[in-house]
């Protein structure tokens, strides 16, 4: 089963976290699962911005 992200299934994620976990250790988790989500939120506001600018383009 492939979810939305192409290869990463539930089970590939949960070790990826494991493996995590055991690298950076339980204090730095909330730190770096911060600064993803705020990578994330950063590409899907670009992308949704280039969307919008596409869209005028087009309509013009």
């Amino acid at each position: 089963m492939q979810s939305i992200f192409g290869m990463i299934t539930p089970t590939v994620a949960v070790v990826g976290l494991v493996i995590a976990l055991i690298i950076f250790g339980p204090g730095k988790l909330p730190q770096l699962g911060k600064a993803l989500g705020g990578g994330i939120k950063e590409f899907r506001n670009a992308s949704d911005g280039q969307k919008e600018e596409s869209e005028t383009i087009k309509e013009a």
